[in-house]
């Protein structure tokens, strides 16, 4: 019986390790990972009661960020053009916090035992990321566009603009956007949400 106990846990943290198979479909994600060790349905309502971000902003986000991949990191640079090297930037898990931001996220709310490889950690850093934006820079919680911004350029390159003249963050944050009221047209549409 014991054994049987230890498989079926293995196989269930195993199965959270990759990637939803459905990420445009709120709904789906969440029935895919609401099981009994891991719940992302009542993590992501906890983090957006607690920070009033909507569940469908956090969902984009982290969709966007890491397309739901737990251990995303940015590529390695190339050596000569060709040999791995560092990475560009130290973004890693669902959230692609960098390293500092995480440990000052870490220090000011008092969860030292948070993980960037943990969707619930994650969903949370990112709902205190965005309110910190809202705080900052006086963004709308539910503005998916200048949100992402901010979560691209950090609070202080939101507030000089440095998204301007950037392509990448603008459409970045267009495709944010798009995602995150598709998110919330399926969320109204779900059962048990």
């Amino acid at each position: 019986m014991r054994s049987v106990l230890i498989v079926a846990l293995f196989l269930a943290l195993a199965g959270c390790a990759k990637p939803p198979s459905q990420t445009k479909n709120a709904c789906a994600i969440f029935e895919q990972r609401d099981g009994v060790f891991n719940n992302w349905r009542r993590e992501a309502n906890k983090a957006s009661r607690e920070y009033g971000i909507p569940v469908s902003i956090l969902m984009a986000t982290i969709y966007t960020e890491s397309g739901f991949r737990h251990n995303a990191r940015p590529p390695r640079r190339k050596l000569l053009g060709f040999i791995p090297w560092k990475r560009q930037s130290t973004a890693f898990g669902y959230s692609q916090a960098l390293d500092g931001t995480w440990e000052r996220y870490k220090r000011e709310t008092g969860r030292g035992l948070a993980r960037r490889t943990d969707f619930g950690d994650a969903v949370r850093f990112i709902a205190w990321y965005h309110y910190q934006s809202h705080r900052r820079n006086n963004i709308a919680l539910s503005d998916p566009y200048n949100l992402y911004l901010a979560y691209h350029s950090g609070h202080e390159g939101f507030k000089r603009g440095a998204y301007r003249g950037r392509p990448e963050a603008l459409n970045g944050a267009k495709r944010f956007t798009n995602i995150s009221y598709t998110y919330a047209r399926q969320l109204k549409d779900c059962s048990n949400y």
